[in-house]
């Protein structure tokens, strides 16, 4: 998509179409007050009859009249209170949703601004709200039905916000990555699959992927990340993306850690039937990672930054682990699998350690479909967050808000750590029924060695929907390309 950034009058702009907005008391905007008189109070005219009220996110697509360049209008609410992120993101989509067939849109909504959400915001946001819009999973549809025509020019007319536009572009491309990766079925979408893809991007010169595949790992001791994988003929592998854009090379990186179960039976502790296709939606932390790598690569900021990738199968088969199976993990610590339907910790424990051995990371997040414990809790509205550090909290937290997507903070205290205490092992890989979310993180925080470490635990928000409407998000993408710039 093209962005450019105009000063001229709103009446003057040539555009398939231009968007103004009114509020609730039927107030226009000074754009839309412009266009009103330019074209002898034709958007008041429509006011008047009640085809528009300015409610939240209502719309009304009106044609082109004589006075004005655009081909057509696109008048849209904005409610009766000041803006926060979640009525403004409900603007962007409807804006988004109506006119993404038209081949080049103007944007006048700088007059939306305020102290908490500048004119910068609302430009960002609104190129992420186009690229929400536009995806369309085709990959294994032989006849997918596709947009006639795209958008592919925004012009927001306003101050110059040229850098925000190109920032929400690059975070745009890189969710619908991550949604590409996560619609795909696991027949396709394989661990193999996973490191090719990572492999790509380092056609970038900063950039340098490495592959450690399961025979590499089992060499090496990561004996927890193994007895997942071994249970399946497609091989695990621990992907690394290295980006080097500090000035000192030697700066200490920012890890990002993605789980990445391209299929999730359950292994020998198999899961239901129901919805178990939706399995293959438990990468989705992995192509969180990926996704916010791509970006990361676009944007080209001045740090260090690693994502790695767990990736492995969980299935059943006479390789597999058997629940009362102990195992030896990369660190050395020993751990009995009471469940293994409970695999994402396994492969990410090992990974944690090796990144903060051979990285020295200045921090490490880690993202994964993890518990259905923080599903339940959460729902699909906030990722949950676990971190002993307040620093990290404070960051991922401030991240959130800007790029409104939610997270909520759940407790890691160390009381809950006894709730992993087995007779067999250094520790067991579930803490029984209850606390789940936060037993899933106790877990990861013994692989932490001092580290500052945080988890984010995105079951309820990495997909959603039924039917037609089902679908990955994309999420945390945004989240994490704006703590890691921020960092």
């Amino acid at each position: 998509m093209h962005y450019q950034v105009s000063q001229s009058p709103a009446a003057d702009i040539q555009a398939s179409c231009i968007v103004v907005t009114l509020d609730q008391s039927g107030k226009l905007s000074e754009a839309a007050s412009a266009i009103n008189n330019a074209a002898n109070g034709f958007l008041q005219a429509r006011i008047d009859a009640g085809d528009i009220k300015g409610k939240l996110a209502e719309t009304l697509l009106l044609p082109g009249v004589a006075g004005i360049a655009a081909e057509r209008v696109l008048l849209v609410g904005t409610g009766d209170k000041p803006q926060n992120a979640t009525s403004a993101s409900k603007i962007l989509d409807a804006i988004a949703a109506n006119v993404k067939t038209n081949t080049s849109v103007a944007l006048a909504l700088s007059g939306l601004s305020n102290d908490t959400l500048s004119e910068g915001w609302w430009a960002e946001q609104a190129v992420m709200a186009f690229g929400r819009a536009q995806y369309r999973f085709s990959a294994t549809r032989a006849n997918a039905e596709e947009d006639s025509q795209q958008t592919d020019t925004l012009i927001w007319l306003g101050n110059d916000v040229s850098a925000e536009l190109a920032k929400g572009g690059a975070i745009a491309a890189g969710v619908n990555y991550a949604r590409e990766l996560g619609n795909m079925p696991g027949n396709i979408c394989t661990p193999t699959y996973l490191a090719e893809e990572a492999i790509k991007l380092a056609a970038d010169q900063a950039v340098e992927t490495t592959i450690i595949d399961e025979d590499q790992l089992e060499a090496m001791g990561a004996g927890a990340f193994v007895s997942v994988a071994k249970g399946s003929v497609e091989p695990g592998k621990l992907i690394i993306i290295r980006y080097q854009g500090a000035e000192d090379a030697s700066e200490a990186p920012h890890i990002i850690l993605g789980k990445g179960i391209t299929f999730d039976t359950g292994g020998i502790s198999l899961k239901p039937g129901a919805k178990m296709d939706e399995m293959k939606y438990d990468m989705c932390g992995a192509a969180s990672v990926l996704g916010a790598m791509q970006a990361i690569i676009a944007m080209k900021p001045k740090r260090n930054i690693i994502g790695m990738i767990t990736s492995a199968e969980n299935m059943p088969s006479g390789h597999a682990s058997k629940p009362g199976d102990v195992v030896t993990s990369l660190s050395g610590k020993t751990i009995e699998i009471l469940n293994t339907d409970a695999e994402g910790r396994l492969v990410l424990c090992d990974a944690l350690t090796y990144g903060i051995d051979q990285f020295k990371p200045a921090s490490v997040v880690d993202i994964a479909t993890l518990t259905g414990a923080c599903m339940a809790a959460l729902g699909g509205v906030n990722s949950g967050l676990f971190t002993q550090d307040e620093q990290l909290a404070d960051e991922l937290q401030h991240a959130a808000r800007y790029a409104n997507d939610k997270v909520w903070r759940l407790p890691l205290e160390d009381d809950y750590q006894e709730l992993l205490d087995t007779n067999f092992a250094d520790m067991a890989n579930i803490g029984g029924p209850l606390a789940g979310a936060t037993t899933a993180a106790c877990f990861l925080a013994r692989f932490t060695e001092g580290t500052p470490w945080a988890h984010l635990d995105i079951a309820g928000t990495a997909w959603g929907g039924a039917g037609k409407s089902k679908g990955a998000s994309g999420r945390p993408v945004p989240l994490l390309v704006n703590y890691l710039l921020a960092k």
